[in-house]
């Protein structure tokens, strides 16, 4: 087992895995940039090393830096969190290069499904159910024309390299392939110095629902089962949920056996997801996945009692998994607390923090690095929090949900509480009636 473990992150997430660690008596890292000296992942590490400035390539991305920091310590690991280097082909090859563990995804595993047409293309062979569409990149519009016709409209194009819903544009008939075909390409050209792009038949009224599954040394994984992550706006998720209301048990142990097949495909280490798009006739099919560990993993921590911060760490450290599938023993939400204001567009809302009231009780949780007084930086993700509610029925849930975020006072900036709080009370929502486009129609004017 590991002796040191150095965390490349930062907030909820960095605070998450020294905690694990300080429970399986490993020492930790926190790496952080002069804007972030006062974080609660700061003060809680074991030791702690500046990296950089504020912005994040002068920082959590300057890997040369956060390699020095691991080399100092002495650290003979590194847990990179989610976002920032946590796919990052090169950070992982480097890692290796110095001898320190990465705990995540090989360089070849990151590479092989961080794009988006090879994972297709891997996960089909598989066996695994793939949206009917182009086999690899697009030559040209007339071929994407052609092939549009064939599999008839609506269709997707979507950058190779995309993520966060840049670099995609649904065509709902030829007269609007050009102009789909040109924004797609200058979007992700500029975003990910990548404009090419594969062509996908639309899934219509989706749901987003997530396989968490984990993998060993030897190629043998397992599932924990499902998350429905469909109540998201511009493609980022606000809400996540397990058990999905749409997923019977047939349907859960089919995305089950076709994740783990995916997952052993590819001899997968580590935690990560298998997504999928769920269409109104209950077919599913692959989406991407994501060789990380996701921001939402506490809910399903919360229904197999399964501590998935902890299998990372063993599993990275040579110790085989049982091999066993788990499913949700109860309900439980994830709302994502956002500085941002819902009723100007979601816009960043950074500042200090004059007065914070964190909620509690029975089946409440809260993952979180800030406090009153702390001051949220403007250069990262507005995300300050996440609370997490468990119950014995969706019904409860929700409940508890809505009491719970009553009960959160965030002072000094704006959050967006009051959104999930009319969301709990939405009858839509509350009868599991949405797909992804649900907050399209939402009315905000409501909050």
């Amino acid at each position: 087992m590991f002796k040191k473990i150095l965390i490349a992150n930062r907030g909820e997430i960095a605070l998450r895995i020294i905690r694990t660690c300080r429970e399986m008596g490993i020492s930790t890292v926190a790496v952080y940039s002069k804007v972030d000296k006062d974080s609660l992942h700061v003060k809680f590490a074991d030791e702690a090393i500046c990296i950089g400035e504020a912005p994040s390539s002068h920082s959590y991305l300057n890997i040369p830096n956060i390699i020095a920091a691991a080399e100092i310590t002495n650290a003979d690991a590194i847990h990179p969190g989610y976002g920032f280097l946590a796919e990052n082909a090169e950070f992982s090859s480097v890692c290796e290069e110095y001898n320190i563990k990465f705990i995540g995804a090989s360089a070849d595993m990151i590479n092989r499904m961080g794009d988006k047409a090879t994972a297709k293309a891997t996960m089909k062979k598989a066996g695994v159910p793939t949206i009917p569409g182009s086999e690899g990149l697009l030559d040209s519009v007339k071929q994407g024309l052609k092939m549009s016709e064939k599999m008839g409209y609506p269709v997707i194009l979507k950058a190779t390299a995309g993520g966060g819903g840049r670099g995609m544009r649904i065509v709902h008939g030829p007269d609007g392939f050009q102009k789909a075909w040109d924004d797609a390409r200058m979007e992700s050209g500029a975003a990910f110095g990548n404009d090419a792009l594969y062509l996908e038949k639309f899934v219509e009224e989706p749901r987003h629902i997530e396989i968490q599954i984990v993998g060993d040394k030897n190629g043998k994984a397992c599932h924990l089962s499902e998350r429905d992550c469909s109540i998201q706006r511009r493609h980022q998720k606000l809400v996540e949920e397990t058990p999905s209301p749409i997923v019977t048990q047939e349907l859960r142990e089919k995305m089950g056996k076709a994740a783990i097949a995916g997952a052993e495909a590819i001899k997968y280490e580590g935690a990560g997801t298998v997504e999928f798009l769920v269409d109104k006739h209950g077919d599913f099919f692959f989406m991407e996945m994501n060789t990380r560990i996701q921001v939402e993993h506490p809910i399903t921590e919360e229904v197999t009692d399964y501590d998935l911060i902890k299998e990372q760490i063993k599993v990275a450290a040579g110790v085989e998994i049982s091999g066993k599938n788990y499913f949700p023993n109860l309900y439980c939400m994830e709302c994502r607390i956002n500085a941002e204001d819902p009723l100007n567009d979601f816009r960043p809302s950074p500042g200090k923090i004059t007065n914070l009231h964190i909620p509690g009780g029975h089946g409440v949780r809260v993952d979180s690095h800030v406090y009153a007084g702390y001051t949220i930086p403007p250069n990262y993700d507005s995300m300050i929090g996440k609370l997490i509610v468990s119950g014995q029925s969706r019904e409860e849930v929700i409940v508890r949900m809505k009491r719970a975020l009553q009960e959160f006072v965030i002072e000094g900036v704006k959050t967006t509480i009051p959104f999930h709080i009319k969301l709990m009370e939405d009858e839509d929502f509350k009868s599991g009636n949405f797909t992804t486009k649900f907050l399209e129609d939402f009315d905000f004017s409501k909050l």
